[in-house]
């Protein structure tokens, strides 16, 4: 099959760990080189960022990125691209007007808008994978969530325009069913994890900060408040022998100008642990395995989180994970198995959680071999490629028999 990926705001291409790149970055990139592994042609589109960007690029995992040109070619906030998303749509039609793909698949809602707007009228099956509902961020983040104000409702007319939505977790397929999407169009289709860089085996640490305690808590994520890092912040005022490594966020020599960096270390300070707290800003890739298998214990503790492709590195290295019991964290980590599970937006439950672990290495071992185990059994991203491809067979034999292709268009 050709594959068209739609990631409008999210470059495969892009560093992971700023304001607007992360888990559907990793996502997309790794689900289009999976696929591409299984003989697929797979093109991903994404906005032209920067006009020193070539149309297209051939990745080293063989598919290609191409930067549309939609607005103008320069960063803008994600929450800001919905009125360009019609040129979007429209480039995307012009471009399949003359080489259609088998099956479009958007990612996020503004590229499932652009992905139906392209595909009008051209018999190509669309599939969706919303990464976040609207519906939730304006639940947890109230007056402070930043989204277009029509978002929940395009995203509920979206949902009923595409083919089949792709939801990363059980929990969001009871938001799409309370939004009206029917259950016959929905399926769950979780992120992966990259088993062969993720291992449980020591290697050469050298790019890993020094330990200043006995104990060490990873956690990772961009630096937004959503994320948690105060949570755990706070629960350091309980673990004596326990430092806490917080990475992602701008680059290194840029954390001084970030406004959440500076709170999270305000805060650090407030709580006396400063001298126990770390914030690494955004790190190499290949250095995150080394960095997870540092940790004695890897916290997850954001308000909510849609799915969290963290807690599968971790495991997949073989470190117990303690997360917060929301959203995706739900289906992967096995409460007890793996990891503990905690009440969101809780420091006190959180810091038992880790003062268990961190007084019982047998039991971190434990949850470490059984994580390893459970993504090695069901989180492989060829698992989570050949699961999607199945999809992708099923909806285009869907659309063979009932020749009535979906040309309902998601009004922009």
């Amino acid at each position: 099959m050709h594959i068209a990926m739609v990631s409008e705001h999210a470059s495969p291409l892009a560093a992971l760990g700023n304001v607007d790149a992360g888990g559907q970055n990793l996502h997309v990139a790794e689900l289009s080189a999976a696929l591409r592994r299984k003989g697929h042609a797979v093109t991903v589109y994404t906005r032209r960022d920067d006009p020193s960007q070539p149309e297209r690029i051939r990745t080293p995992a063989g598919y290609d990125v191409v930067h549309v040109p939609a607005g103008p070619a320069e960063p803008i906030p994600r929450d800001e691209l919905l009125p360009y998303m019609p040129e979007f749509g429209d480039w995307l039609h012009r471009t399949w007007s003359r080489s259609a793909p088998d099956i479009a698949h958007g990612h996020f809602w503004m590229s499932g808008l652009a992905c139906v707007r392209g595909a009008h009228g051209l018999g190509i099956p669309v599939t969706e994978t919303f990464h976040a509902l609207g519906v939730v961020k304006r639940r947890h983040q109230g007056s402070t969530d930043t989204s277009p104000a029509n978002r929940v409702e395009l995203e509920r007319r979206l949902s009923l325009d595409v083919d089949r939505v792709l939801a990363t977790c059980s929990d969001e397929l009871f938001e799409l069913a309370r939004m009206g999407t029917p259950h016959t169009r929905m399926s769950v289709v979780p992120c992966g994890v990259d088993l062969q860089r993720f291992t449980a085996d020591a290697d050469n640490a050298a790019d890993v900060p020094r330990r200043v305690c006995p104990h060490r808590i990873v956690t990772v994520g961009r630096l937004v408040p959503r994320k948690g890092f105060d949570i755990a912040i706070a629960a350091l005022r309980h673990l004596p022998t326990a430092e806490l490594v917080i990475v992602g966020g701008p680059r290194p020599d840029e954390l001084h100008d970030d406004d959440e960096a500076r709170r999270l270390l305000r805060i650090a300070r407030r709580h006396g642990v400063a001298d126990r707290v770390r914030i690494t800003g955004q790190i190499p890739r290949e250095h995150m395995p080394a960095l997870l298998r540092s940790a004695d214990v890897v916290a997850c503790v954001p308000w909510y989180e849609p799915f969290g492709i963290v807690p599968l590195e971790a495991m997949a290295s073989g470190v117990p994970v303690i997360a917060a019991a929301v959203g995706g964290l739900t289906d992967t980590v096995v409460d007890g198995v793996t990891g503990t599970l905690v009440p969101p937006r809780e420091p006190r439950e959180l810091a038992d959680a880790a003062q268990e672990l961190l007084a019982d290495p047998a039991l971190r071992r434990s949850y470490g071999s059984a994580g390893r185990k459970r993504v090695a059994s069901r989180y492989s991203w060829n698992r989570i490629a050949a699961d999607t491809q199945r999809i992708y067979h099923r909806v285009r034999a869907q659309l063979a028999e009932t020749e009535e292709p979906n040309e309902k268009v998601a009004a922009l």
